[in-house]
C-alpha cells in the first residue's frame, strides 16, 4: 500500500463512526463504499465496526448486561484496553 493510500484510508476512516451512524452525506457515504470495495483493510474495519455497534444495539435492547471478562476480551480484541481503566 502506498503512502497516498495510506492517507486515503486514515482521511475516509476518520469519518467511520458518521457512516455507520448514517449522518454523513450520500456522497462521502459513497467514497467510503468505493474506497471499501477496494481496499481490504478498510472493507474489515468498516465490517468490524458494523458488527460491534449491532452487537451492541442487540444487548442494549435485551437489557443484557455483558460480564467484566467479556468486556475486557472485547476491548481488549478491538484494541480499546484503555478505555477499560475509565
Amino acid at each position: 500500500m502506498s503512502d497516498n493510500d495510506q492517507s486515503t484510508c486514515r482521511a475516509l476512516l476518520g469519518f467511520l463512526s458518521d457512516y455507520v451512524d448514517g449522518d454523513l452525506s450520500e456522497e462521502l457515504c459513497r467514497e467510503i463504499e468505493c474506497h471499501a470495495a477496494e481496499c481490504e483493510d478498510c472493507r474489515v474495519v468498516v465490517d468490524t465496526l458494523r458488527r460491534t455497534v449491532s452487537l451492541y444495539h442487540v444487548l442494549a435492547a435485551e437489557n443484557s448486561e455483558v460480564s467484566g471478562e467479556t468486556r475486557e476480551r472485547l476491548f481488549k480484541t478491538l484494541n480499546l484496553e484503555d478505555y477499560l481503566k475509565q
